[in-house]
């Protein structure tokens, strides 16, 4: 039985570079898109069903057999069932009903009910969906033919989520593992220490740079917590962070590196997918949020650290730079060739990654950031965790390719969209709250790449219907699908953040909420304000970016309560007010008297604090 998860994880990452690279097609091999993802899922439920067992061992191992003997029925059946279905009714429908059993099962072993009881929502109202009034009323699907869509459409269970979570997700994990079998991750732990940690806070800072490196390629955040936070929790506890705000600070700063250029831990290539425009302008949009998301954990980090007077970490534990990178330079090389092959020959974002994954892993044959050479061993390993952190991904991917596929097929997508835009014609700022609570609870528990698939299908849309900008409105989607890691009740992130800095969940959860507190208002600003997306002339995208570093500074030191020294309660007031009108949306009326009004604000309680002579009461 050790043996069967590892050979299955190997298919499975097989299987997804056989396609991303396009070898059938070189080789002249005629293959379904289908039968690959088919593949890749049966493995990914097999793998679920045997690292994730119940109590009955010979149930586990019975799912798992039936999952693989179901994956190459349908790959050698697909092409027929899936082109002439209405001749097959009764294999068709055996097939799906085992199909969707199985996949359920799995789904509920990996991540729970959520997505479970979204489709069950979305296929019970498909079912009865004649029977209502107004526009959610449609025409009813039967169940039979409901469950052979789900499972052998193309556009539902193998669908565009599936081949997005195979083609493109894979390669960046694979990339993302053999950065840590190549020491890449502990070549960020220390490029981020000789950069940061002799400042104050330095230990905080140290989290934040790491965790923005790692966190870009990795694309979850769990992972990012679990890899970096295993160094940089306990740096900050011996330096004098509170463990709660330890926690805190390494959830945030793990979570934001989903939205670091230049890889943006793939999510960016879904969105440039869907929305069908260079992956440049994804980059080049997200660059200014992210920078703002940033700025804020770095202030948080100084200030917390100047009001609880942290110092600079141990100098013995501090390596010189120099040697730092002269050891971990073929860590940087794979990203110029990603970056390279992306804007200078256009290649597809899988193509670039397996060339990315390509001159590491020859790079790794030559010297590791640790010394010697990487071993036929490691790539093994590389293949094995791969398919195995791609199972969470893939299950999810394929229930959101049902939803969506759903969504369109009964009609919901048509009747949700005009009950959102009739919202937003009566008030576009509570259809964009409402969007972000319901992005922020469905995305409690999932993965972020599974999160956007969904809510750019569901929650972007309407948005964009109603005139935002696409880019805004899907930037908009996925910042707040994100943040269900780090907000109650249910923070992952910050949970697993919590439990390695032994410090209460909610309470750590909470502390993430305070520190990550732009990214819960920056979308709204983008959205208002398009220069922040760098999109205007250039003086409007000066002013826009300038004062809204002004002001998110403004408003973080408001938030912990030090500039210097303490703030009083009445500067800490007058330096948020400041700091609110400071970033105060350019479309805005009277928007640069405001501006000009928050400068001021923020002007004042800067001079009282750097003269420390004029006091305001307490």
């Amino acid at each position: 039985m050790h043996l069967i998860v590892p050979a299955l994880a190997i298919l499975s990452t097989l299987a997804a570079i056989l396609w991303s690279s396009s070898l059938p097609l070189w080789l002249g091999v005629r293959v379904y898109s289908e039968q690959v993802l088919i593949v890749v899922l049966a493995a990914s439920m097999a793998i679920a069903f045997l690292t994730r067992p119940s109590r009955l061992l010979w149930l586990d191992r019975t799912a798992a057999l039936a999952s693989v003997l179901l994956g190459l029925y349908l790959v050698i059946r697909f092409p027929v069932l899936s082109e002439n279905v209405f001749y097959h009714p009764t294999e068709a429908l055996t097939v799906a009903l085992i199909m969707l059993v199985l996949l359920l099962e799995a789904v509920r072993r990996t991540m729970g009910w959520a997505l479970i009881v979204i489709l069950g929502t979305v296929a019970f109202y498909a079912l009865f969906a004649d029977q209502l009034t107004g526009p959610l009323q449609s025409r009813a699907i039967r169940w039979d033919r409901l469950a052979t869509f789900l499972v052998l459409d193309s556009a539902a269970l193998a669908g565009a989520a599936l081949y997005i979570a195979v083609a493109v997700v894979v390669p960046f994990l694979i990339l993302a593992q053999l950065l840590i079998v190549s020491g890449g991750s502990a070549f960020f732990s220390d490029l981020s220490i000789a950069l940061t940690g002799r400042s104050r806070g330095g230990a905080g800072k140290i989290a934040i740079v790491g965790s923005a490196l790692f966190g870009s390629v990795s694309g979850s955040a769990v992972s990012n917590v679990a890899s970096t936070g295993s160094i940089t929790i306990p740096l900050m506890k011996d330096g004098g962070y509170r463990p709660k705000t330890a926690g805190a600070l390494e959830a945030s700063a793990s979570t934001g590196g989903q939205l670091m250029p230049p890889i943006m831990g793939a999510s960016a290539f879904l969105l440039a997918e869907n929305l069908q425009v260079p992956y440049s302008e994804v980059m080049l949009a997200a660059l200014v949020p992210s920078i703002l998301y940033y700025l804020s954990l770095f202030v948080f980090a100084d200030l917390e650290a100047g009001r609880l007077n942290i110092a600079q970490v141990d100098e013995a534990r501090i390596p010189r730079l120099g040697p730092v990178l002269r050891r971990g330079w073929f860590v940087i090389a794979p990203f110029v060739v990603l970056l390279g092959g992306l804007f200078l020959f256009n290649l597809r974002p899988e193509t670039a990654a397996l060339y990315a994954v390509l001159t590491l892993f020859l790079l790794s044959l030559i010297r590791t950031y640790e010394g010697g050479r990487i071993e036929a061993r490691a790539l093994i390993d590389v293949l094995i965790r791969t398919g195995r952190a791609a199972v969470e991904i893939v299950l999810i991917c394929a229930i959101a390719g049902m939803i969506i596929g759903l969504f369109a097929r009964s009609g919901l997508s048509f009747g949700m969209g005009f009950f959102l835009v009739q919202l937003g014609q009566s008030s576009l700022i509570l259809l964009l709250i409402v969007t972000a609570c319901v992005c922020i609870l469905m995305g409690m528990g999932l993965p972020t790449v599974g999160v956007y698939l969904l809510l750019s299908t569901l929650a972007a849309p309407p948005l964009v219907e109603l005139g935002l900008n696409p880019m805004a409105a899907h930037l908009f989607v996925l910042y707040f699908g994100m943040l269900s890691m780090l907000t109650p009740p249910v923070a992952i992130a910050a949970f697993v953040a919590a439990n390695m800095a032994k410090a209460p969940p909610m309470a750590t959860g909470f502390e993430a909420v305070r520190i990550a507190w732009p990214a819960f208002v920056v979308p709204f600003l983008f959205v208002a304000s398009p220069p922040l997306l760098l999109s205007g002339d250039a003086a409007e995208i000066l002013v826009a970016v300038i004062s809204c570093g002004v002001g998110v500074f403004a408003i973080t030191a408001a938030v912990v309560g030090f500039l210097g020294a303490r703030l009083s309660v009445v500067q800490r007031v007058i330096i948020a007010a400041g700091g609110i009108a400071m970033i105060w949306p350019d479309g805005a009326d009277f928007a640069l008297v405001i501006k000009l009004v928050g400068a001021i604000l923020v002007s004042i309680v800067v001079f009282m604090r750097r003269q420390n002579t004029v006091r305001l009461p307490e």
